[in-house]
């Protein structure tokens, strides 16, 4: 996750509007997001361990690094992989590329690790190499089948994405973000995958607490605090999914599934609502509105796959809130209790 200043305010404007010791992802829908930034992590073998130890049975790592997946071989663990932004140029210019990193990255593992999805770019739309996202796509997709490998390539986007967001029926991609994120979804339906996205509501509360009810935020509302036609919301969880939908719908895109590759409320930082108990608050009710599988008010019954951010507090991270989205120390004590 990389968002600086500019990215929060634009989405706070955008978007006007885990037993205590005992965690478990028996829930289908939740996975946890391993990052590694920082230099005082557990080995990733002992990681990996504890997932298991707590049935975490999903986990998104954001970049093919070997000492997680030589872990991950026979876990039972089901894998989104990441690939480094920085990759992507050398992605979508040179096939040769995309085929020796598949190669390399993927091959020698697929027979132990379980992977779901082949992430390639993260929260790359927009920019200036946003361009470049579709062709790499497609030239990883080819290197994974001439591989002889059955596994979809997609990409994470962040909500920045919308122009549109209020209410959810309106949402809409921004005139610079649909130019990409046409073809990208035109891709994702002709191959069956879901759009990987990145859901926070505490940046839109953070940003803009005068308007942005936390109640809403961390799914506490005993009422319904945004009308839109027919369709109710009382958490902002759902109101971000569904306005990323009718995004979707849009562009073509109404068959595309939405994966949540990352949502999660920081502990500490500094910025506004960034406490151990919003944090805690928030996980815990955002575990029980995905494992009661109710959908969203634009989906109901459609029963979303999440991936919580983030296992670690990691070091490494720029000071303030990036420091301080996870669940866990870096000995593994609680940052705070998560239930199911």
């Amino acid at each position: 996750m990389e968002r600086g200043l500019l990215l929060r305010l634009h989405f706070a404007a955008v978007l006007f509007l885990f037993s205590s010791s005992a965690i478990s992802a028996a829930g289908q829908g939740i996975g946890v997001n391993y990052g590694i930034k920082g230099n005082n992590l557990p080995s990733p073998s002992t990681v990996i361990s504890l997932y298991k130890s707590k049935n975490i049975t999903k986990l998104r790592l954001f970049d093919p690094t070997p000492g997680p997946l030589n872990a991950l071989r026979n876990s039972g663990i089901g894998v989104i992989l990441g690939s480094l932004n920085q990759d992507l140029q050398k992605f979508a210019g040179d096939p040769s590329y995309a085929a020796a990193w598949v190669q390399a990255n993927v091959v020698p593992y697929a027979d132990t690790v379980d992977f779901k999805y082949i992430d390639i770019g993260n929260e790359l739309v927009p920019s200036d190499s946003a361009t470049c996202i579709l062709p790499a796509m497609r030239n990883v997709a080819a290197a994974v089948h001439a591989a002889g490998l059955s596994i979809p390539v997609t990409t994470a986007v962040s909500t920045v994405v919308l122009g549109t967001s209020y209410p959810p029926s309106q949402g809409a991609f921004s005139s610079e973000a649909s130019q990409v994120m046409g073809p990208i979804v035109s891709f994702l339906a002709s191959t069956s995958t879901p759009l990987l996205i990145n859901i926070y509501p505490f940046f839109a509360y953070s940003g803009d607490s005068a308007d942005v009810r936390l109640d809403y935020s961390l799914f506490t509302a005993n009422d319904v605090v945004v009308h839109d036609g027919d369709l109710g919301y009382s958490n902002l969880f759902d109101s971000m999914v569904d306005s990323v939908y009718s995004a979707l719908e849009r562009v073509g895109g109404s068959q595309v599934p939405l994966i949540i590759s990352e949502t999660g409320w920081p502990s500490a930082g500094g910025m506004n609502g960034a406490t151990v108990d919003n944090a805690r608050i928030y996980n815990n009710n955002l575990i029980k509105h995905v494992n009661s599988k109710i959908g969203t008010p634009k989906r109901p019954g459609e029963e979303l796959e999440v991936y919580m951010f983030a296992m670690f507090n990691e070091n490494l991270k720029p000071a303030g809130t990036e420091r301080n989205f996870g669940m866990f120390y870096p000995d593994m004590t609680e940052v705070y209790p998560v239930n199911f």
